[in-house]
């Protein structure tokens, strides 16, 4: 079972510098080799890496050429200019497609159900314990499943940050998911602000993180949706995106799919700013030199 690993964006708001590749671990380990040490305990072998042709070298040189020594590996490119036939770039376009356009980019190289994350997070052993499980278990055509984390367990003291905020049905499955912007961590515990203003939000909801458990056919049902995503563009917009919660979103509204949320206490943490660094290390080395994860978190 592939563990799809999205790692083409570059963090703006990290500043300068690819932060996917930012040294956390106390051995210089970056955030996605705790996700692939605990997706390969988990159950997964093998890990898909989304990447670009122009970071390939660097990313290579990090972490790729490691892990090939620790699992099976293959990779898939997004690039900007990956379109459709009878699309061209839109002049002034800099800003990536979107996690969509991300994985639609393993076409052909993922074949059986996977899990797709991005690679700047860190999730936490339960959560990839529990989407191998269910993957295993129900592979039929729109059985999903997704990771539900706790939005108070996935703030950033630095600053505000997006996440799906999910509503869930009483049988357990998702109903939809709401992007929302700009919510910031609060002594009550969170809240949306927007010109400076804060609306309390429920910082027991459920969050996605972007990491679903899905099947092959996914992939093919995002090819489709590129098409009428692109077609629908204004003339003069160079920054909408094509987002995975979006797409999932719309399958579960037309009954193509059902999305299972598999709750999750564990905490998450990234560096969504320059300032969490220091964050992640701590937490990190915490994680370590309580014995969850072993130094050099792989021997190679």
């Amino acid at each position: 079972m592939d563990l799809v690993i999205m790692a083409a964006g570059i963090g703006s708001r990290f500043g300068k510098g690819i932060k996917q590749l930012t040294p956390v671990g106390p051995c210089g380990e970056v955030i996605m080799e705790y996700s692939i040490h605990d997706a390969l305990e988990a159950g997964f072998d093998r890990v898909v890496f989304i990447t670009r042709h122009d970071l390939l070298s660097t990313f290579k040189e990090i972490i790729g050429d490691k892990m090939e020594k620790v699992c099976p590996t293959a990779y898939a490119f997004q690039e900007l200019t990956d379109l459709p036939e009878g699309f061209s770039l839109p002049e002034g376009r800099t800003k990536p497609w979107g996690t969509g356009q991300a994985v639609l980019a393993c076409k052909g190289i993922v074949k059986g159900p996977f899990a797709v994350i991005n690679a700047d997070d860190y999730y936490g052993k339960e959560c990839f314990k529990q989407v191998h499980d269910y993957l295993a278990s129900h592979s039929g055509e729109g059985e999903y499943c997704m990771a539900g984390f706790i939005l108070g367990n996935t703030l950033s003291d630095n600053g505000a940050v997006t996440r799906g905020v999910c509503k869930v049905g009483e049988d357990g499955c998702l109903t939809g998911v709401d992007e929302t912007s700009g919510i910031v961590k609060t002594a009550s515990g969170a809240a949306v602000e927007k010109d400076g203003v804060q609306t309390p939000i429920d910082a027991e909801s459920h969050v996605s993180m972007n990491m679903w458990g899905l099947t092959p056919e996914f992939i093919d049902r995002l090819e489709e949706g590129f098409k009428g995503f692109l077609g629908g563009l204004k003339e003069g917009d160079v920054k909408s995106e094509y987002l995975l919660p979006t797409v999932i979103d719309g399958m579960i509204q037309s009954g193509e799919a059902s999305v299972k949320v598999l709750e999750t206490h564990d905490k998450w943490f990234g560096v969504t700013y320059a300032e969490d660094k220091d964050v992640v290390v701590n937490a990190l080395r915490a994680l370590h030199e309580s014995g969850g994860y072993p130094t050099p978190l792989f021997n190679r």
